[in-house]
């Protein structure tokens, strides 16, 4: 699943491009509609030549709403950069050009709109060069321009193809297994309670699975997804996602607040970046200056303390530690823009390289900024759980030589392990010594990954229970085929999912130590009648067809898993008591007399011939008898 987002002055068209595009409006505020003006972020989706969905956010162009804004293009694929063909390039196209920039975005399309109404093919000429030109050096550069108007349609059908092409270009969204759900909208519907959107990165969010929101640290359930108003059970990466929220209130979420997995991710209020400060602004960013701060859909006022220098010339790159007035859960990796209040403009950007400092830095420590470097650059562990991330549960040996990192890997992947970052899969056991570790065979994943399997086969578990509560639990191999897991992979899964109590395994089936099978009160007294015919006639009880007619096969099955009845023939059954009196009488018959035909057993058992057969029958395949023509002797 694919997001594109709109960029572009305002009046330039954004909005009734996708409204062409799409057959949604995005402006779906009465002000937005009334002032013909996009104020606050828009939604929209389309299905592209080759049949793929992708999510619009469509985003204001007006300098008074680039807050707005940027709160909305932190989670796109690509961009639908938008310029208008009677005006050309203008001040929020610069703007919302280095914000792209900024945030790396670096894949889109340049739609050149209103080529209908400009003063002629020369103009337009003239727009499309002045445009290359602005486009140049920046992440747009190689970009293709297609001339359209949402008014006669022309262009669009081709302005679609170009963008399948881009997005095939674009790498998947990866599932790091720690999703997280940036807020960016928060209402709710009658009847369903809270509800939240926004573009899910890192992992996957299932129906049911609890949550944490955060910086408040405040826990709910998911109880619906939809994507593109439809429902489905599980959101993947990259998607844009409508998650209905069940033991909150709408009070208790806001725009910036982040929905994730609980117990890996928290809020920080001091972080250390790498900033670019935008070449165009009019003074060098000083120490202590007070800044805008915008990640995700968050935003909150940052005091910047330039590390290393007296301050960061305009169109410099620097190390910056920036004091965040509200706690945000940021990531190493995430991408930033910093405004400054007044007179409101953006000044810049980069990539948070340390989200958890821990401490302020004393401005000028050469080791500090060794450290930043050698961070912005990975450390072996980091790059090892890249490599891991990418990869998937993979042997040591091999996740070692992929990594080309030499002799420190070993100690990259101990400091994995060490961290909890990586586990290893199989019994509970001490990771093999650093020396030995080139040459191990043990599978390894990331922690992140186990989380996200873990709450995958408890999901599994859960919906098989309650779809068959009578049944012990679900085949191995269903539920090795569901995870789509290869064995040796799936067997290390079993022994450490088992080792921390997580299932219980019962050899061809498998289920939540917490499943017992527990009959109804109707179901127990159909059993209890059946158990009853059975005592009074030891011998001669009940067929399995009969019994089947009494209790029905799920309860009858039941009896057979909790050694109730012992089934010797496909319709004869016996109580355990009365199938072990009768295997010690046929020993006993055979021992003393030698051996044993059908009719003496028929005759000693005070039986049928149909139940004497069958227990002969089945003695023999359970290798305790042998039949000698016409008798039966001890193997």
């Amino acid at each position: 699943m694919r997001v594109i987002g709109t960029a572009g002055h305002v009046d330039h068209g954004k909005s009734t491009l996708v409204l062409a595009l799409t057959g949604i409006n995005p402006d779906r505020l009465r002000e937005e509609q009334e002032r013909e003006m996009t104020i606050d972020l828009g939604f929209a989706w389309l299905t592209l030549p080759n049949g793929e969905p992708v999510g619009i956010v469509d985003v204001p162009g007006h300098r008074d709403f680039i807050e707005n804004m940027l709160a909305g293009v932190g989670g796109i694929d690509a961009a639908l950069f938008v310029v208008a063909a009677d005006e050309g390039v203008m001040p929020q196209t610069r703007e919302h050009l280095a914000i792209l920039d900024l945030l790396g975005v670096g894949d889109g399309v340049v739609a050149l709109t209103k080529v209908d109404i400009a003063e002629s093919e020369e103009w337009v000429e003239l727009v499309t060069a002045d445009l290359s030109e602005t486009l140049e050096d920046t992440v747009l550069e190689n970009a293709p321009i297609i001339p359209v108007s949402a008014r006669t349609g022309e262009g669009l059908e081709e302005l679609l193809v170009e963008l399948e092409r881009i997005l095939d270009q674009v790498e998947p969204r990866q599932d790091r297994g720690r999703p997280r759900l940036p807020v960016d909208r928060v209402f709710t519907i009658s009847g369903f309670g809270t509800v939240v959107t926004g573009t899910l990165t890192d992992g996957s969010f299932y129906v049911g699975q609890e949550v944490e929101i955060l910086p408040t640290g405040l826990k709910a359930r998911v109880r619906g997804l939809q994507t593109h108003k439809e429902k489905t059970d599980q959101a993947l990466p990259g998607s844009r996602v409508a998650m209905n929220l069940t033991g909150v209130n709408k009070d208790d979420v806001k725009r910036g607040d982040v929905i994730t997995i609980p117990g890996w991710l928290r809020a920080t209020v001091l972080v250390d970046v790498q900033m670019r400060h935008l070449p165009d602004t009019q003074r060098p960013l000083r120490h202590n200056t007070q800044l805008k701060f915008f990640s995700g859909a968050a935003e909150t006022l940052a005091r910047a303390r330039v590390l290393g220098q007296e301050s960061l010339p305009p169109g410099e790159s620097g190390w910056v530690q920036l004091q965040l007035l509200d706690p945000l859960p940021l990531v190493k990796g995430d991408h930033f823009i910093v405004r400054i209040p007044s007179p409101p403009a953006t000044i810049g950007g980069g990539v948070v390289v340390d989200p958890h400092p821990g401490k302020r830095h004393r401005r000028f420590q050469p080791e500090v900024l060794t450290r930043l470097e050698t961070l912005a650059r990975g450390t072996p562990a980091e790059i090892l759980l890249q490599t891991l991330e990418r990869r998937g549960p993979t042997p040591i040996r091999s996740l070692l030589s992929a990594s080309g990192l030499g002799e420190a890997a070993a100690e990259g992947l101990a400091h994995l392990l060490d961290e909890g970052e990586a586990i290893l899969l199989g019994d509970l056991v001490d990771p093999p010594p650093i020396q030995h570790m080139p040459s191990s065979k043990q599978v390894v994943a990331t922690h992140s990954w186990w989380l996200d399997l873990a709450n995958r086969f408890t999901r599994d578990l859960e919906a098989y229970h309650q779809k068959f509560p009578l049944r012990p639990g679900m085949g191995r191999e269903a539920l090795r085929s569901n995870l789509k897991l290869e064995a040796k992979v799936f067997n290390g899964m079993m022994s450490r999912a088992v080792a921390e109590g997580r299932i219980a395994d019962d050899g061809p089936t498998v289920r939540l130590p917490t499943h017992t099978v527990q009959l109804n009160p109707e179901q127990q007294r159909q059993v209890d009648a059946l158990l009853t015919r059975f005592h009074q006639q030891p011998y001669t009880p009940p067929s399995y067809k009969e019994s089947t007619a009494a209790v029905g096969e799920a309860v009858l099955n039941v009896l057979f898993s909790r050694g109730d009845l012992v089934q010797v023939a496909t319709d004869v059954l016996f109580l355990p008591e009365t199938y072990r009196e009768i295997v010690a009488q046929v020993r006993a018959h055979i021992e003393r007399e030698g051996s044993i035909t059908l009719a003496q057993a028929r005759d000693m058992l005070e039986t049928s011939r149909k139940y004497a057969q069958a227990i002969l029958e089945h003695l023999d395949d359970i290798e305790v008898t042998k039949r000698v023509g016409d008798e039966r002797v001890l193997k």
